[in-house]
């Protein structure tokens, strides 16, 4: 059953499985660019498993492309989940 999504929590989660693959806690805010947190394409593949195992929300390659900051990938979530 999927979590309940909220911004804070999506935020959360995100945050935490940047964390995982590598990126540095501190750097972790929402206009942070994956670019700057040193997270490539196979580590937000491993972000959305977990987003997809938390939420239910399935993000592809295509919408991963598409993000340029924690919070696009926040949003995008928040958005889908509700």
């Amino acid at each position: 059953m999927a979590a309940t999504a909220t911004k804070e929590g999506v935020e959360r989660t995100i945050a935490d499985a940047l964390e995982q693959v590598g990126a540095d806690a501190e750097e972790i805010k929402p206009d942070a660019t994956f670019e700057a947190l040193d997270v490539d394409s196979l580590d937000l593949v491993e972000v959305a498993q977990v987003v997809e195992e938390e939420y239910g929300v399935e993000i592809t390659g295509e919408d991963a492309q598409r993000f340029e900051t924690v919070r696009d990938a926040v949003e995008f979530v928040a958005n889908r989940a509700s």
